[in-house]
């Protein structure tokens, strides 16, 4: 989004003149960073407003970093706007804004100083407020770009910033969209839409893509286009260099959650399931190569069996060893609850006879108190917990390709070790883990023995 002076060029007008510029929605994110300042970043957890505000020790330290957002903002809007008098209104639109924000939290502290009410209650509302100002801010400022630029571009809030009533995701998209003409009007539209719903309980800072895949389906739109600043490629450049690579060209949405819960979201799986169920393909394009189609999802089954992706992503093996188990029911369910109690989110999992292994995407200490409730429910088990990675080979069709040998033979030859590896019989997917600092040599491996050299000859093929 802090590119918006080049995507006016390659994106929102590029060739395009007259009524060629609208029928088209516009779903945007915060500025670069934004979200970071407003809850928390995403990488190294460091605390923002929403971080400082919950943990506030009376220091008040949230107002300084809210300070910090409004700065930021300024600085995110003044790079892209040239005209003096865009600067003004966007400058106006950030203080309102801030200026709101600062006002609710001061209330509700006040408000949570008497006995009978929790802050804790509130955190959710609050981060949900938080988030939703970066959206608002964007898509604001996108429009008085486009404005700047011939292009009769509308603001439509889904934050409910100041909006009393009460609603669904669907009713705040048709409240947001009722008065806009697709045919002379270019919607410019918060990703984050606040509803009855609560999009952040679920998706937290993933809501943008529930949001753009429900209006994609309200509008009955021909196809749902996600920009992205690269193409939707056979693996990461930074891995197996970009001469490698390969852009995927068409894939469909079985792959798309694969990627997905391998952390190489293409979509969220959610949102992915709406655009399905309404029958609207997805295009994965790379924002700044306008010639080019991208990359097409949808339900078509594969054609010619191949692998069209490798990717991998940090895990930790929880493994529960129980001699006992043999025979007995409870184990499998027992640990599941646990997990879920916890917010672990399951990658993989294997079992035996007496061991059970979920491949978790979770922080060790989380896994740890897992763990802890584990051990006082089966005294007797053995449970342990590694830091390892999964690394998977996806496609649409892997049938026939002997790809999980051929696999195992390459990582063996260069020298990684595979501590466990599976397929399952729907023939999409194959995941290898090994250890953390072997699982990027892994993925460059897998990838020129999958995707980069010729794919063998089918017995299907053969015949």
């Amino acid at each position: 989004m802090s590119r918006i002076p080049e995507l006016t060029d390659t994106l929102f007008v590029g060739d395009r003149s007259g009524e060629d510029l609208y029928h088209r929605v516009f779903v945007v994110s915060a500025f670069s960073g934004i979200t970071n300042l407003l809850l928390e970043h995403k990488k190294t957890g460091e605390p923002g407003v929403y971080a400082m505000f919950a943990n506030d020790d009376n220091d008040h330290s949230w107002l300084g970093a809210l300070t910090r957002v409004a700065e930021a903002m300024t600085e995110a809007h003044e790079a892209i706007l040239s005209h003096d008098e865009d600067r003004v209104k966007a400058d106006a639109f950030v203080r309102d804004r801030i200026s709101g924000a600062r006002s609710v939290l001061l209330d509700l502290r006040r408000l949570c100083s008497y006995g009978h009410f929790r802050l804790a209650s509130h955190m959710l509302i609050v981060r949900e407020l938080l988030s939703g100002l970066g959206e608002a801010h964007s898509a604001y400022v996108t429009m008085l770009h486009l404005q700047r630029h011939g292009v009769n571009a509308c603001f439509v809030d889904l934050s409910g910033w100041r909006d009393e009533t009460e609603c669904t995701l669907s009713e705040r998209i048709a409240h947001g969209l009722d008065n806009v003409d697709l045919t002379r009007q270019m919607p410019i539209v918060t990703g984050y839409a606040q509803c009855s719903e609560g999009l952040m309980q679920e998706y937290d800072r993933g809501y943008s893509e529930v949001t753009f895949s429900a209006l994609a389906a309200h509008s009955g739109a021909r196809e749902a286009i996600i920009h992205k600043e690269f193409h939707l490629s056979s693996a990461d450049p930074k891995l197996v260099g970009e001469d490698a690579v390969r852009k995927i060209g068409h894939t469909n949405y079985d792959v798309a959650d694969q990627l997905s819960n391998l952390g190489m979201e293409a979509i969220h799986p959610n949102a992915a399931k709406t655009l399905r169920q309404a029958g609207i393909p997805l295009r994965v394009t790379n924002a700044f190569d306008p010639g080019d189609p991208g990359t097409l999802i949808d339900d078509t089954p594969g054609g010619k069996p191949g692998v069209e992706i490798v990717t991998g992503l940090n895990v930790v093996a929880l493994e529960l060893f129980e001699p006992d188990m043999v025979g007995v029911k409870g184990y499998d369910s027992t640990t599941l609850e646990a997990l879920t109690r916890h917010k672990v989110r399951i990658v993989s999992k294997t079992s035996n006879a007496n061991t059970i292994t979920h491949y978790v995407e979770a922080p060790l200490k989380t896994v740890r108190r897992v763990i802890r409730e584990l051990e006082s429910a089966y005294p007797s088990a053995q449970l342990s917990a590694r830091n390892l990675a999964v690394v998977s080979a996806i496609g649409r069709d892997l049938s026939g390709l002997k790809a999980f040998s051929r696999g195992l033979a390459a990582l063996e030859e260069a020298g990684i070790d595979v501590i466990a590896a599976h397929q399952t019989p729907r023939n999409v997917d194959i995941q290898f883990i090994v250890a953390r600092d072997q699982a990027d040599h892994a993925v460059g491996v897998l990838h020129s023995t999958l995707v980069g050299h010729k794919q063998p000859q089918t017995a299907r093929e053969a015949a």
